[in-house]
Formats: structure tokens, sequence, C-alpha cells
């Protein structure tokens, strides 16, 4: 079968009306909010159901590799000789931003500013207190408390960690020597505590004072918690929101990376927020379910082509038209 042929399969695939096959996915927390969204709308759409279990990126992959599910979700992209070697195939499927949480009385959602460097040396337990006055430089119409700060950091393997020290060694030779990155690390501040999915960080956050953790926007945004600004790669301080996630996507050519796997953390860009990131999902080439398979696809082209005002209403970024159709041309293809 040559590639228009495939392509034409996936499309018919597509086109034709869904039935009664509930699918399963699990993995990422970064994504719930919008697929929890996705899926209540296309039940409605199609009467299929979709399950998706946040379970963090980790999970999601050993769930994919013991066929437990019919799509895994991870915000940390394999490497395309993995892919080759389990059969899987890779993409892309929303954008958006991980974000420092603080609960630090007196200080409202926006006002702390920090630089990468900075937010390193706080994560490393190199800065100890709120009146650092590596802080108060950044921050001279601030009044800060003369309190120990307490990290927050997921304790689960983790894509939304990925993203956050990935952005962390890019900014910080000493986080990239001494910590490195991945979907689990080895945290080095010493007063810290582990929290289970975005679910369990933005919680911990909110019931503990003078903690500092990250989380994806969507979750920060319904807590109403508090957030940092940071100093991007061109030197502006800019804020969390669907427009900075925006602008540092925007140059990015997913074609060009084998399996479309690359973080875009730190992306240049007068307005990138700078710990921007993609969210994946991924599905077995020859799966031992194809009903479910196709059923996948056709509910991420809904969410593509029908799901884009409740991924903006979240704060999330729609992938570009021009790179949906790469995923259906080049990627779905290959699903048998």
């Amino acid at each position: 079968m040559n590639l228009k042929q495939s392509l034409a399969l996936v499309l018919c695939i597509i086109a034709l009306p869904a039935g009664a096959v509930d699918i399963t996915g699990a993995g990422a927390s970064f994504p719930f909010p919008l697929y929890s969204k996705w899926a209540e709308a296309y039940k409605a759409e199609t009467g299929v159901k979709v399950n998706y279990q946040s379970i963090g990126s980790s999970g999601g992959l050993k769930q994919i590799k013991e066929k437990t599910v019919n799509f895994a979700a991870s915000d940390y992209p394999l490497k395309y000789e993995e892919l080759q070697s389990e059969g899987l195939v890779q993409f892309p499927a929303i954008i958006g931003g991980v974000v420092p949480i603080i609960n630090v009385a007196g200080i409202q959602p926006g006002q702390l500013r920090l630089t990468g460097p900075v937010l390193a040396e706080i994560f490393m337990g190199q800065i100890l207190r709120w009146d650092d006055v590596q802080i108060q430089e950044l921050n001279p119409n601030l009044k800060f408390p003369k309190e120990l700060i307490t990290v927050v950091h997921r304790a689960d393997g983790s894509g939304t960690t990925a993203i956050f020290v990935d952005y962390l060694s890019k900014i910080s030779p000493s986080w990239k020597a001494k910590v490195g990155s991945g979907p689990t690390v080895k945290w080095p501040a010493v007063s810290s505590i582990g929290g289970k999915g975005n679910e369990g960080v933005t919680a911990t956050v909110a019931r503990i004072k003078n903690t500092i953790g990250y989380a994806e926007y969507a979750y920060v945004k319904k807590n109403n918690l508090g957030y940092t600004l940071m100093m991007n790669a061109s030197g502006n301080y800019v804020a969390p929101s669907d427009k900075s996630f925006t602008a540092a996507s925007t140059g990015t050519d997913w074609t060009k990376f084998p399996g479309m796997a690359t973080f875009i953390t730190n992306a240049l860009g007068e307005k990138a927020w700078p710990i921007t990131a993609a969210s994946f999902v991924l599905l077995y080439k020859n799966a031992d379910d194809p009903a479910a398979s196709a059923e996948v696809m056709r509910f991420f082209d809904f969410g593509f082509r029908q799901g884009q005002d409740i991924a903006r209403n979240l704060e999330y970024v729609p992938l570009p038209s021009s790179t949906f159709e790469f995923i259906r041309r080049s990627v779905w293809t290959q699903v048998q």
C-alpha cells in the first residue's frame, strides 16, 4: 500500500460514523483537563465513551507498553529509536505551559518575578528563604517573609517534571550537571514535599504556606493559585497565558523531528513563555484492537477540528492546521 492509498484509508476510517467502541487512555496529567472536556463533547456527539486516566506520563507509557490501554499520553516524548523498537507512533496533541506556583502571604498572582537561574537555585535548595537577597533584588517593591522555602515537586514519573527540568537544564549549567533532566530526578532541596500528579502538587501548594511548586497552567487557573512571572530568553518578564504559549511554539516545525519528538522550552520570542511544551499521544502501529485505534484517531480528529474553543478556554494552544494535517498524512497512515 503506497502513501496515497494509506492516507485515503485513514481519511475513510475517520470519516466513517463512529461505532459503539469505547476507548481507554492513560498518562499525563498535563492534558487531563482538556481531554476530559473533549471526552464529554465527543460522547455527546457520538455516544462513544473515552475513559482517560490521569496517572502521570510514566504510568501511561507503562500501560501502553503492557497493552492495557488503547492510547497513552506523555509530555515526555519518546525518541524515534524507541518508537520504532516498540512499534509505536507518536504525535503532539496540544500545547500548554508549566508554571511556577507559590503560596506566600502578601504576594498576589503575577507579582513575583523570577529568572531561570534563580528558580533553579530555589529548587536546588541553594536559595533557602523567601527574603533571600537574590529574590529581593528582582522584586524590590515586594515584602517577603523571613521564612524557609518549601519546594513541592512531583512524586511520580512525570512529563510535567520532564518539561520543567528540561528548562532548568537549559538555563542553569549547575542544575544540568548536578540534577539533570527526565521524568524523574533526585530533588536536591532539603525542605521539599512530593505530590502525585498536577492535582497533588497544586493541592499541596494551596494547603501549605511558603511553598513553591510547578504545574500545568489549567490547574493554576482552576485553583486560583499564585504564580510567578518569568524572564524569557529575550530578557523580558512574561506571564503565562495562551498568547505567551503561542508565542513560544509558533516557530516549531514538528515535521523536522523524527517521531515529532522535541521540547520547546526556553524558546526565543519577545512574548514567549519559557516553560512551554506539547503533550504527546502514543498509539500502536498494529494494535490488538484495530477498531479501538481507529476510534482513538476519530477522537483526536474531533478534538483537533471541533475542540479548539474548548482548548482555548482552558488556556491551551491548539495545534496549527498544518501540523494537524501532517499528523493525519504522515503519522496516522502508519496505524493499521
